[in-house]
């Protein structure tokens, strides 16, 4: 249950969000989402918090999966053009044991060695990282940060004020903690709502570059089996909704991704790299 006070602030921050205005409207599905952060304001302070990452943990040495990250990566960024035109596309796999990936404003996209424990191709390589590209593409992240930038200054005359004459100041810190980057590398949650917005739009995006969508269910197939055999659950685990409703939502989508990959000018065998 919602405390009595933080939620009478979100409700009162929902309105104050839908009075400003700052709508976008999310690619592939066409829902209506806010926006009070600056798009230039996120990409600058998101790349920066990606090249500390690089400073901080051990880009993989393993020449093999980088490769396979940068060919797979390529494919996406092409067919998320017109929904990221401006971003600069970097793709690097760093040396950690988590299953885990994650894409961040401004084009950086990140793997863990850990995630090719259940990765066997390229196409299910593609569909984790369109997946993770969908919550760029979505602005999943503007969103959260409107939302509670609103939420915890909302009242004062300051945040009313500033919102109605344009974007919030944006901090590192609130961007950090948006990402769930406050408590390790292992962040970068999202409610499950966005969580399964990503998993549609991610397969479409995943079929647009003419990979199998069906491998994509054969991703979470893996990913159940490793959680039950696993005491440590793969971070995907905690913040995801359950595999089988994943299953279940991609399945129900599975036609139209079959037939947005018939309409791809580029169509390939999976690529095993071992």
């Amino acid at each position: 249950m919602i405390p009595p006070i933080r939620g009478l602030l979100a409700i009162f921050a929902s309105l104050l969000l839908a009075g400003l205005g700052g709508c976008y409207e999310v690619p592939v599905t066409g829902r209506r989402a806010i926006n009070l952060v600056d798009d230039k304001d996120v990409a600058k302070l998101s790349t920066t918090m990606f090249d500390d990452m690089k400073r901080q943990h051990r880009v993989s040495r393993d020449k093999t999966r980088q490769e396979q990250l940068a060919r797979v990566g390529a494919r996406i960024s092409r067919v998320v053009f017109w929904d990221m035109p401006d971003a600069d596309w970097e793709f690097i796999v760093f040396d950690v044991p988590q299953i885990n990936a994650f894409a961040m404003a401004g084009g950086k996209v990140g793997v863990f060695t850990g995630l090719f424990k259940i990765i066997q191709n390229d196409d299910q390589l593609a569909s984790v990282i369109a997946h993770e590209i969908a919550h760029v593409t979505a602005k999943h992240i503007h969103e959260k940060l409107s939302r509670e930038l609103a939420v915890s200054t909302v009242g004062t005359v300051g945040m009313i004020g500033g919102m109605a004459a344009g974007a919030p100041m944006l901090s590192v810190e609130a961007l950090r903690a948006a990402y769930g980057l406050t408590t390790g590398i292992g962040g970068f949650a999202f409610d499950r709502a966005k969580e399964k917005e990503a998993d549609y739009v991610g397969l479409m995006y995943m079929a647009r570059a003419g990979y199998d969508p069906r491998e994509a269910i054969k991703v979470l197939e893996a990913l159940e089996l490793q959680s039950a055999n696993d005491p440590i659950q793969p971070a995907f685990v905690s913040t995801h909704p359950t595999h089988p409703e994943r299953i279940i939502q991609l399945m129900d989508a599975m036609p139209k991704a079959l037939a947005e990959r018939e309409k791809s000018a580029i169509k390939t065998g999976p690529i095993i790299v071992k």
